[in-house]
This record gives C-alpha cells, sequence and structure tokens, in this order.
C-alpha cells in the first residue's frame, strides 16, 4: 500500500481525539467510578461496531460468525479490563505518566510474540526489548523515595494490552476485521452494563456534557483510525500513535496541572525509541520473509 497523505491527517486526527479522550476520562473518574465512565465509552462502542456491521458486505452475519469465538470473548474481555484500569491509573498515578508506561505496548508484544505466536525475534529485537524494559523501570522509579506502587496500574494496562495485541493477530489469521471489530466492543458492552449498576451514582448536570464528549470523541476517534488504516500501512500508522503520548502529556500539564519528572521524560524516550526500532524491524524481517517465499 502507498502512502497517503489523507492517512497522515486521519491518523493524527484519531490519535489527538483519543488524547482528549484520556483527558475527558481522567477527568470524569475523579469523581465516578471507572466501571461507570468505562460503560458510557462502551455506549459509543456499541453504536458504532452495530452500524459497521449493518454496513458490511453480509451485514449481521459476518460480524457474529467467528471461527474462534473464545479467543474473540478474551481479547474483548482484555480491552475492557485494560480500559477499566487506565482510568484508575488516570487517577491514581496521572495522565502524563500512565501515557509514558502505555507507549511500552509494543515492546511487550514483542515479548510476548515469542511464546504465543511462535514467532522468531532476533538479537536485535532482543537489544531493543531489553533497552525498552529499562526504559520502564526509569519511568517507574522504584527506587525513589516518591515511588507510587499504584504505578502498577498502567503497567498491568500496558501487559493487558500487549495480550490484546496478540491475540487480535492470531484471530485475524481466520476471521475479518468487521467480526473482530463487533466482538471487541459487545462483549466490552455486554460486561460493563452488567457492572455499572453496583457502581453507578447520580451524575451531576454539568457533566452530562462530558459524558456525552465522551461518546463523541469514541465514536470519530475509531472511525478516523479506521480511515487510516484504509490509506497507510500499519508500520507507518503504528509509530504515529506515539503522538497520543506526546500530546497527553501536554494535556496532564496544561489542563491538570501535573509534573513530567526528569526519570519520566527520559524513560519515555527510551520507551519510544526501542518501540519505534521494534515496529521497524519486525516490519523489516516481515518483509525478508514474504520476499523469500517469492
Amino acid at each position: 500500500m502507498k502512502s497517503n497523505p489523507l492517512g497522515y491527517l486521519f491518523a493524527f486526527i484519531a490519535f489527538t481525539v483519543f488524547s482528549i479522550q484520556d483527558g475527558i476520562s481522567k477527568h470524569l473518574g475523579d469523581s465516578y467510578s471507572p466501571i461507570v465512565v468505562a460503560t458510557v465509552r462502551y455506549w459509543a462502542f456499541a453504536a458504532f461496531a452495530l452500524v459497521m456491521a449493518a454496513r458490511s458486505k453480509h451485514g449481521f452475519k459476518v460480524a457474529l460468525k467467528s471461527t474462534r469465538p473464545v479467543l474473540q470473548i478474551v481479547r474483548g474481555l482484555l480491552l475492557g479490563v485494560q480500559i477499566i484500569v487506565s482510568i484508575l491509573a488516570f487517577y491514581y498515578v496521572g495522565l502524563g505518566q500512565s501515557q509514558a508506561i502505555f507507549a511500552s505496548g509494543p515492546i511487550f508484544i514483542a515479548l510476548l510474540s515469542v511464546p504465543m505466536l511462535g514467532e522468531k525475534v532476533g538479537w536485535r529485537r532482543w537489544t531493543a526489548i531489553c533497552v525498552g524494559l529499562v526504559g520502564v523501570l526509569l519511568i517507574l522509579s522504584p527506587r525513589s523515595g516518591s515511588f507510587n506502587p499504584m504505578m502498577i496500574l498502567p503497567l498491568i494496562c500496558a501487559v493487558s494490552g500487549a495480550f490484546y495485541g496478540i491475540l487480535t493477530r492470531l484471530v485475524s489469521r481466520t476471521d475479518p476485521p468487521v467480526t473482530s471489530f463487533f466482538y471487541m466492543c459487545m462483549v466490552g458492552f455486554v460486561g460493563a452494563n452488567c457492572l455499572a449498576p453496583f457502581y453507578f451514582t447520580p451524575v451531576a448536570r454539568a457533566d452530562w456534557f462530558w459524558l456525552a464528549a465522551l461518546c463523541c470523541t469514541g465514536i470519530v476517534g475509531h472511525l478516523c483510525l479506521i480511515k487510516a488504516y484504509e490509506k497507510l500501512d500499519a508500520v507507518v500508522l503504528q509509530p504515529i500513535g506515539y503522538f497520543q503520548l506526546v500530546l497527553g502529556s501536554i494535556i496532564a500539564v496544561v489542563v491538570f496541572q501535573e509534573t513530567l519528572k526528569v526519570n519520566m521524560v527520559f524513560g519515555s524516550i527510551i520507551v519510544v525509541g526501542a518501540g519505534l526500532f521494534t515496529v521497524w524491524r519486525e516490519h523489516v524481517v516481515s518483509r525478508a520473509a514474504k520476499n523469500a517465499k517469492t
């Protein structure tokens, strides 16, 4: 696929919207249960999934039919856990530091791809993985006097996101994208709505605007991301995702008055560098394997 300038525009809009969505989630998470906030996000997910399924070539018949339904359900549950834990992380750790740890996702995916996908990882990627993990440790700074044990939350988020990414690769071998997207949304939607009544509290009038904004950002963000994938290769799109870290950090400092510590900044640079190299090297190896077959 050739890179399309419009694809870059959609990509940057998508990650900008996702950054704003995280900021809104943090704002609401300061007053309401993360399960309630996640449930509202899933209302948007579900509406979008239903529209996408209805507009697909064979409608709901294709969306519901999966050759690996158990993996699809587990994948949907993992994303639900990731969303709920991320909102908790924004509350207890902060938006900026959480985003920095989230950025380690590609490193954990590369690490898990060996036992779960049977992929071979050469010394270059192993080196990048090790360097990236050092960057994560630098962000966590476990030996410092200001270490916050709650920083395990964004780490759980990054690891669960990596498992989600691995399962996505597995199901994509047999299921079409519309099926994976439908299961991802509807499994979380059912789970969140089953839990929400136990955590519901009255919503302030002003916060209904933010709840509506949360739904809108969810729909717009995923729509733009889908459009970006239609016009850009994944290897080009993935690095642009780090723009969310930059914008998320700006929102954390400007809106929520968070402080970016030196260890967090340098750790983030290491993690992003290692992640970019891992993605690039994976693309090189994959392309070489395809050329060898032909």
